[in-house]
């Protein structure tokens, strides 16, 4: 997981990568490595604490729409796990007054350039 998630922020602008909130799950029991390797710093959220996160547990709802609980997300190509990233950054959203993640994103980086 840490090899792939480093693979993933190097592609996005240094603000983005900064920090990440993490839940306490496995997925990333080598962050340590992670946040030397990337230079992401890695914080957890508390035990039992999800709206610590509320943004992230909602997309884990949306990303349960195409991939449930539990499930070995090897079974998908890298293409096909993007397909899915693709439509929900294309998803307006509430929290974000209606934009798409992708126009939020897009303002944003228009912001601190």
């Amino acid at each position: 997981m840490a090899n792939a998630l480093k693979k993933t922020v190097t592609t996005l602008p240094a603000q983005l990568w900064q920090s990440l909130t993490w839940d306490r799950g496995k997925e990333l029991s080598d962050h340590a490595r992670f946040t030397i390797e990337s230079g992401v710093k890695v914080f957890f959220a508390d035990p039992r604490s999800p709206w610590q996160r509320g943004t992230n547990e909602n997309t884990n709802g949306l990303l349960r729409q195409y991939f449930p609980k539990g499930i070995d997300l090897s079974r998908w190509s890298e293409q096909e796990v993007q397909a899915v990233a693709r439509t929900l950054n294309n998803r307006p959203r509430k929290t974000l007054s209606w934009k798409t993640p992708a126009e939020a994103l897009n303002d944003y980086l228009k912001s601190v350039a």
